[in-house]
């Protein structure tokens, strides 16, 4: 736990950005019945059944001292898919010597789905620039970027979407918004408390 709160707390590092990477499935759902637009005095009206077009994966990595925050969506949850998402993240960050990686114990978050995804120098160079820093199990609230993925979720996801096309486009432009203006989260929880609310825990570790 205090190794990520240690990193919350350290000063902004271009070469060393602090990144927090989470993913959340998603489904696709239509409307089995046409709705009934908004109109003047009367709100959206939908039919209580619907028409399930499968699932989906939304990978996001926010960095909170930046604002700044990359969103993909794809079919699956596998580990090639990971691995295709952490490089399209190391290639934005072409100036970071060390990108320092927030994220859970998942089975697919591993150096290993790198090999599995690209050639062995290819993920040798991105394994390098990775440098991974777990949550606790039962601590994944510890993760700034499920706060992201639940504003996502009431900003962008709190109503019917039918298929992955549609999807992208309201995440990009999901994500284009918050970007534009730096949205970020104000990080409260540091290591002192840590210590003091948490310190049968610690006792716990000590024994």
């Amino acid at each position: 736990m205090e190794d990520v709160l240690d990193l919350y707390e350290q000063p902004y590092d271009p070469k060393h950005p602090v990144i927090c990477f989470d993913e959340r499935p998603c489904q696709l759902i239509d409307d089995a019945i046409i709705p009934i637009p908004i109109k003047p005095g009367s709100p959206k009206k939908e039919h209580y059944e619907y028409i399930r077009n499968g699932t989906c994966c939304i990978f996001l990595a926010f960095e909170p001292r930046a604002g700044k925050r990359i969103v993909c969506v794809k079919e699956r949850r596998t580990r090639v898919d990971y691995a295709d998402f952490m490089k399209t993240l190391a290639l934005r960050y072409p100036e970071a010597e060390t990108i320092l990686l927030v994220q859970d114990n998942l089975n697919t978050h591993t150096a290993g789905s790198f090999y599995e995804a690209l050639p062995p120098e290819e993920a040798f160079e991105l394994a390098r620039r990775l440098e991974f820093h777990f949550t606790p199990k039962k601590g994944s609230w510890l993760n700034m970027a499920e706060i992201e993925l639940s504003a996502l979720s009431k900003q962008c996801l709190d109503r019917r979407i039918a298929d992955m096309k549609i999807l992208k486009h309201e995440v990009s432009a999901w994500e284009n918004e918050r970007n534009s203006i730096g949205a970020t989260v104000r990080w409260q929880f540091k290591k002192d408390n840590a210590r003091d609310k948490l310190q049968r825990h610690y006792q716990k570790l000590q024994n």
